[in-house]
């Protein structure tokens, strides 16, 4: 298991990346609300995330924790790549 630096630090960088493209497509595309929608939804994830790392839920083994957390990450990282390729 990495850290919590960085995976945090991990964290930031993909979502510093997918709001460059979100931004782009709202600055370059026709969809000027669904890019502004994804926009919103990338912030809302990375501090959604970065809370999570922070303050893990009790009782549940450490190890396992960070494991699900990140999969939840990947799986609503490409939930938005998915939505930003179809504007």
């Amino acid at each position: 298991m990495t850290n919590k630096r960085t995976l945090k630090r991990t964290i930031n960088l993909i979502c510093e990346e997918i709001f460059a493209e979100c931004l782009a497509a709202s600055l370059y595309g026709h969809n000027h609300d669904g890019a502004h929608a994804l926009l919103y939804s990338t912030l809302k994830t990375r501090a959604d995330f970065i809370c999570r790392i922070s303050h893990p839920e009790p009782g549940m083994p450490a190890k396992q924790y960070y494991k699900k957390l990140r999969d939840d990450f990947v799986a609503q990282a490409n939930d938005i790549i998915d939505q930003l390729n179809n504007l």
